[in-house]
Formats: C-alpha cells, structure tokens, sequence
C-alpha cells in the first residue's frame, strides 16, 4: 500500500472531483459533516458505561468520541510529520493525518446502539433466540443471516455514514475514502465461509452485506490490499491502527477516572494504578505534591497517562511503517508498547470494579428485555404489514405507523426483501438512544401512555 493512495481525497458517491485548493481541506470538512450530522448529537444519550445516567459528569458516548477524536488527531499528526519526511510526500501536511484520524475517530462509536455493547449483544440475542426472530433470521444465508447473529456496532457505523445520513444522497455523508478507510477498524463482510483469519482486523466486522459495494469502492480508492478473491476481506489501512489506538487509550485510562469519580475505585487505587503505567512516577509524586484536591490530582495523572501513551503509540507505529504498509502487521499497537502490561491492568481494574457495577448490570440487563421486546414486536409487525397490506390487522397497521418512515420503504411499504426489511429494522432500533429506546418500550407495553 502507498501513502499517495492511502490519502484518498476522492468521495464516496461524489461525481465531482476533489477540491485543488480550499479554506478548509478535504478532511477538515469529513470532521465537520459528522459534527453536524443528527446520528453525532444523538450519542449524547447513548452509553458509555453508565446507562441513563443522572449524573452530568458521567461521560457518554458523544464526549468519549470527542476525547477520542483529540487523542486520534495527536496520534495521526505525530505520526505524519515523520512520514511526510520520508517519503517525500508533497501537497500533504501532517495535519492531514490528524484530520483523518480526528474525523475517524469523532465517528467511531457513531453504529452503537442504545446501551452499549450490552445492546449489541441484544440484537444478536435477539436473531439467534427469540421466537420471531429467531425464526426470521434463519431464512436468510450466508452474510445476511450473519450481519444478525453477529450484529456490529461498527458495521452499523459504516451504514450511518454511507447511507443513513443524508440518505437521498449516494453515499450519504460523502466522506473522503481516505476518512472512511481509516473508520473501518474490520474491513471484512461477516460471513467468511467458515474459514479462520488471523489478526486484530478480522475479529468482527466492518460493513454488512448490503453496503459491500460501499466499501469495495472505499477499498479501491484507498488501495487496501484484498486478502481473499471470494469473500470481501482486506488489510486494514495503516491509520485505522491510530483509531484504534486513540479509542484503546481513552477508555482504559479514562475509565478509571470515571470510577473514582462514581466511588467504585478509590483515591490511592487510581494515582497508584496511573503512577504504575508512568515511566517516571517519582517525578510526577513530586509534582502532583502542589496539586491540593484529590479529584484534580487524579486529573492531573490521567493527562500524564494519555500523553506518554500517544507518544509511544506514535514510536510504535513508526517503527512497524513498512510491515503496516506490507500488510504484515495486524495487531493492536497498544500491546507493543512499552508500558503495555500497564495499560492492561487499568482494563482489567476496570473490568472488576467498574463494568459490573450494581447500576450497570441492572439497566443493562433491563436493556436486553427492551431492546429484545422491540425487535420482536416490530418485526412481526413488519412483516404482517408486507404480507396483507391494508388488510393487516388494525394492530398492526397502528404500530407499523410508529416506525419512522425512513425506516420503512418507498411509500411506507415494507421492502419485499426480507433481508432488507430486517436491516431497516436494526437501523430503526440501533440508531435510538438510550432515553428513546425504554419510552417506546413503555409505550408499547401499555406502561406509559400520552398525557398519563
């Protein structure tokens, strides 16, 4: 793969060409798309690990990615302002690289459900368990039926930005390739007949089976190198790796900020869970002594941690380029680091303080009842609406009426393919907050009703 390539100006589903010269690069303007786009300012109710929280400290979705977005941005200028210089690039500016990766970055959790992961392993209960669904699913072959079983957040949030958002346009958002490369962190359809891939970029995937020609053109214009003639997998872009990277450093360090803040993690436990991950923690006990509160002292370390880790990020993926480049490198560059034994630990602190605590599994927990329900109830009723139209029951007709028209089909009529019906159905559920997602559920069940 070639950098000149990699940094695709071109837009998916544009017919113009790109911009020569502009206020505002080509890159800048993907970042400014996402922000203003209505699926962004949704995520401020979604969750990151705290459900429906009444706590405005708590960090959501949309401030994790806005976190994210600036670690990414350092990550992809630190690293472009080597690789500019050697290889000679010209008519690129580091910046470039920290555009890509800021706006990457910025939409990276963009396909998650309501309730986090929590919703996504809903979903995918939902197509392997329930009665209907269950049923459903199994009619469909291949990557149809696996883009159900094994629903990605990510996948969804290829979808978003290529179809969903702006969705009388081809290719929706009309993002760079280059800005959308580096988005897929797994460019891989679900269903791989049954063969085992190696490397980080294969673990899940990246589009599903409607939108493969999406990202084939993606694909083509960035020049990713395909790895197999019969099914849609690729290496991953170089950039997706600092994507990666910047989301790996957000949620292990910050996190642990976030459980002291809630009391799930003491005060000594995190300075010294951060004072371990630090190369010189006897300087930063020397400093930190100036600092009078406890909450700014945890404040204070949690920066410190950020910083060393983008800087051995940045040493990391530099030193891997050519194997980046090559395809020879498919792993997280997180676990090549110096310290990173360290950044696992606050993971798996994490992991036993914060990600089961008593408020997180409950609603959790409650989220699998509500997002199940939906889905069970709302693709009978799809389907009962396809098959009989008008003549459908008055149930039916009543509630299919509750499923934005966008989610429907040309008229308010159900697609006559199954498939299709079924993902327009993930896209109704999938793009609802958190909020959104147990009101609909209450109305549904009769448990809250208007002017009630």
């Amino acid at each position: 793969m070639h950098w000149p390539t990699l940094l695709s100006r071109k837009r998916l589903g544009a017919e113009t060409p790109p911009r020569s010269s502009t206020a505002r690069t080509d890159f800048q303007r993907d970042l400014d798309r996402i922000v203003f786009c209505s699926a962004f300012r949704r995520m401020q109710d979604k969750t990151q690990i705290f459900p429906l929280s009444k706590i405005d400290y708590v960090r959501t979705r949309l401030t994790h990615s806005l976190e994210t977005s600036s670690v990414g941005r350092s990550l992809g200028t630190l690293v472009g302002e080597v690789v500019i210089a050697r290889h000679g690039l010209k008519g690129y500016e580091a910046s470039d690289f920290g555009d890509i990766c800021a706006a990457a970055c910025l939409a990276h959790d963009i396909g998650n459900p309501p309730f986090s992961h929590a919703g996504e392993d809903a979903i995918r209960q939902w197509a392997a368990q329930a009665p209907y669904g269950r049923q459903r699913v199994a009619m469909l072959r291949n990557s149809e039926q696996e883009d159900f079983l094994a629903f990605e957040g990510n996948a969804q949030g290829f979808r978003t930005l290529t179809r969903l958002q702006n969705r009388d346009n081809p290719g929706g958002l009309q993002l760079t390739c280059a800005t959308l490369a580096a988005f897929t962190k797994y460019p891989r359809e679900s269903w791989l007949g049954g063969n085992g891939w190696e490397g980080v970029s294969t673990r899940k995937h990246g589009f599903f089976a409607e939108d493969r020609e999406a990202f084939e053109t993606v694909a083509a214009a960035t020049g990713l190198q395909r790895r197999n003639e019969r099914f849609a997998i690729w290496r991953r872009h170089p950039l997706a790796f600092l994507v990666e990277a910047a989301d790996d450093i957000c949620y292990r360090v910050i996190d642990i900020e976030d459980g002291y803040r809630l009391g799930h993690i003491g005060f000594s436990d995190a300075l010294e869970l951060y004072l371990d991950t630090l190369q010189d923690p006897d300087r930063q006990r020397r400093r930190m002594a100036g600092i009078a509160g406890e909450k700014e002292r945890v404040e204070f370390l949690r920066a410190k941690v950020i910083n060393q880790a983008i800087l051995q990020t940045r040493d990391c993926f530099l030193e891997v380029e050519d194997d980046l480049l090559a395809g020879r490198f498919d792993a997280p560059l997180l676990a090549h680091i110096p310290k990173a034994a360290e950044l696992r630990r606050l993971l798996e602190r994490a992991e036993e303080r914060i990600y089961t605590a008593p408020e997180v599994v409950e609603i959790e927990t409650a989220g699998f009842e509500v997002i199940g329900e939906l889905l069970e109830r709302f693709a009978r009723v799809v389907d009962d609406v396809a098959e009989h139209g008008d003549a459908a029951p008055p149930r039916s007709r009543m509630t299919y009426l509750l499923i934005p028209e966008q989610f429907t089909g040309s008229g308010r009529r159900p697609a006559a393919n199954p498939y299709t019906r079924l993902l327009r159905l993930t896209d109704f559920v999938a793009g609802m907050t958190d909020s959104y997602a147990v009101a609909l559920y209450k109305k549904l069940k009769g448990i809250s009703l208007p002017g009630g």
